[in-house]
């Protein structure tokens, strides 16, 4: 199977948050983007418009055969599987995202918050765990970077909500929400949001900033700096995709950050983080002195 019949073009540096920055040690970018190539090439595939659900499980599963070492057919899963094993690293993340791919085959609404965190615990965590682990981070550090992608991935959802319902019929924003404000799903094909529909949206974009603030503790507990400026920075734009969100209509208006805005937005993170980690190093240490 070609690798790029199904591709979107698209590349790291079209994502909301940074991909592989230059934040990212050096060491660690070639495993980053290769992660990255094989989660890009999965998705096009799940989210293409005409190709018929069958054709899209069995390139995910060509995809999985590769990354298991069952064979070398798709060049990226197998780079991707080369790359893990030099550092040791399990392929469970992004067999883990696999399974959400297909879920977007197979699935295209949600009936509640419960539901779609559910599915945001294969489409989104496994990304934070794949750079954490990566980094040589502990798994107390999980928590709060699933509830980071988590957020992320909600606020994905909602600014592509039309996009998603014309061109895939697919409905991440949850079926009671929409019945709790009195919302038709037919809503979302709309050239624009009607009052109502815009509150259900700004309901779910709070929710998802009730994750970021459950994540707000993750850059400052993981020890690796320039980790740690990375998940500062795309904390910060998190945050402001969300006030956006809430005060924007994504069916008409742009959510996303000009480059002006992403760079300046960087900074704050950069600054914000900083401090936030010269804080918890300036605590006293508990230890035995302390604890008499």
């Amino acid at each position: 199977m070609s690798e790029t019949a199904l591709s979107s073009g698209k590349g790291h540096n079209d994502e909301n948050v940074p991909v592989a920055s230059m934040l990212i040690a050096p060491r660690h970018r070639p495993v980053v983007l290769a992660f990255y190539r094989v989660a890009r090439m999965a998705d096009d595939i799940a989210d293409h418009p005409t190709a018929p659900a069958a054709e899209k499980l069995a390139r995910l599963a060509a995809i999985e055969a590769s990354l298991r070492g069952q064979d070398d057919a798709v060049v990226a899963a197998a780079t991707l599987r080369s790359k893990l094993a030099e550092r040791r690293l399990t392929s469970l993340h992004m067999l883990d995202l696999l399974s959400a791919f297909r879920r977007d085959v197979t699935q295209s609404r949600y009936a509640d918050w419960a539901d779609l965190m559910d599915y945001c615990r294969c489409s989104a965590a496994p990304v934070g765990r794949f750079m954490l682990d990566l980094h040589g981070e502990g798994r107390e550090t999980w928590p709060a970077s699933d509830a980071l992608c988590a957020a992320l991935q909600v606020i994905n959802h909602l600014q592509d909500c039309g996009e998603d319902y014309r061109a895939l019929d697919r409905v991440y924003v949850p079926a009671d929400a929409l019945a709790a404000g009195a919302v038709a799903i037919e809503a979302l094909g709309a050239p624009s949001a009607s009052p109502a529909l815009r509150g259900v949206i700004a309901g779910l974009a709070q929710r998802a900033s009730d994750l970021l603030g459950q994540s707000a503790r993750l850059a400052p507990l993981v020890r690796d700096t320039r980790l740690s400026l990375e998940i500062g920075v795309i904390h910060r734009l998190a945050s402001s995709l969300v006030r956006r969100l809430i005060a924007r209509d994504p069916l008409s208006q742009s959510v996303s950050h000009r480059r002006h805005e992403a760079l300046g937005g960087a900074a704050l993170g950069v600054l914000a983080t900083l401090a936030a980690r010269a804080r918890a190093s300036a605590k006293p240490q508990t230890g035995a002195i302390g604890a008499r």
